[in-house]
């Protein structure tokens, strides 16, 4: 049986604040006492979600970049979550899988957020990201791509864990507390929705409500409202049972992607 150890920081993030967020981030870090194997921080922790690109976005050996290795190694764990990038001329909104040994893993936000001009500014990404962590497989996204269960569909059981790092706001919250329990039924997988709290630059306020919901729907984990780190161990034997017992991914659709 494989436990897996998962911190969440339901951050506050200062709007457009790169070197008050790493500074904050590191301090509300230094609270972890406990052994973790994953910390998981919101969609553009270092910014919040901006359309400033052309200022705001780093290279890829950027300070943010700096940072998470600096807290990968640090807490001997994976740190993941999303930044504004720059590279070749184009802005992506990219998720970093970093480990503590410097290499990295990057994911390019697939469905940008048409109704905040995302699209306008940033480049959209094409291909999934699946990666593993203690014989786990992981599919880490961003915020909108929640919204279209084609491109998450658990294909052959090709991951174990969903995990979507998030500006969501407050005024849709009900969408996306419908949302991740879907996904976690439907795949079989546990979903692990990681999002902000507070106000941003627009004035448009967040309410947190992160959470890891399990394969039947049930809630491991769940906090509205305040700025929150936490840490929680999910059961490879709980996902194992669920499929073993209702095993209703075999019947699934089968489809063809098209771009």
């Amino acid at each position: 049986m494989s436990i897996l150890k998962i911190t969440t920081f339901q951050a506050y993030l200062f709007w457009e604040n790169i070197e008050k967020n790493l500074k904050n981030l590191s301090l509300r870090l230094s609270s972890i006492r406990e052994k973790t194997d994953l910390i998981i921080l919101p969609e553009m922790f270092s910014t919040s979600f901006t359309m400033n690109a052309e200022i705001l976005a780093e290279e890829m050996n950027g300070i943010t970049m700096q940072w998470m290795l600096e807290q990968a190694i640090r807490f001997n764990c994976v740190v993941t979550g999303s930044l504004a990038i720059k590279e070749d001329g184009k802005y992506y909104n990219r998720l970093i899988w970093m480990r503590p040994d410097g290499t990295f893993e990057k994911y390019d936000k697939r469905h940008l957020f048409s109704l905040g001009k995302e699209d306008t500014v940033y480049t959209a990404g094409t291909k999934k990201l699946f990666v593993e962590l203690k014989g786990w497989k992981i599919c880490p996204v961003i915020c909108y791509d929640l919204r279209f269960p084609v491109w998450l569909r658990n294909v052959n059981a090709e991951y174990d864990i969903l995990l979507v790092v998030a500006n969501w706001p407050d005024k849709r919250a009900s969408h996306w507390k419908s949302l991740i329990p879907a996904r976690a039924v439907e795949n079989q997988a546990f979903v692990i929705g990681v999002n902000r709290v507070g106000h941003d630059g627009n004035e448009v306020y967040h309410n947190g409500d992160s959470m890891c919901i399990d394969p039947y729907g049930n809630t491991v984990y769940y906090k509205p409202n305040d700025e929150d780190l936490y840490t929680f161990s999910i059961s490879d034997e709980d996902l194992h049972k669920a499929r073993r017992t209702l095993p209703f991914l075999k019947d699934a659709d089968n489809f063809n992607f098209t771009d």
